[in-house]
């Protein structure tokens, strides 16, 4: 995607932290992110919390995450603006990094 990444999201909210937990799959078996969030799904709390994790984790600006769809379901879609290959690099270090703490 020209100018960022789309990432498709399953969020779990009302977890112990929020985290990036790995990579999943989907009911139709494609791979989706897996994201633990702390906030509870009222009032737009659990997506906010998504946009934070997700901007610290990728180091980009709030403003440069947006949910474009699943505002209220568990299964999301999120655009991230920014550079596409620096973006790919940090996520994979951010899965590849998970990897190694979950093996451990």
């Amino acid at each position: 995607m020209p100018g960022g990444v789309l990432l498709f999201v399953r969020a779990t909210p009302r977890a112990s932290r929020s985290m990036v937990a790995g990579v999943g799959a989907d009911a139709d078996g494609r791979p989706v992110l897996q994201l633990r969030i702390a906030a509870p799904p009222a009032e737009g709390a659990a997506n906010s919390a998504l946009v934070d994790l997700l901007s610290s984790a990728l180091q980009v600006r709030k403003r440069d995450v947006t949910l474009q769809s699943g505002a209220t379901g568990r299964a999301k879609q999120v655009r991230v603006n920014g550079e596409g290959a620096v973006l790919v690099a940090r996520l994979e270090a951010l899965i590849r990094g998970n990897a190694t703490r979950s093996a451990q």
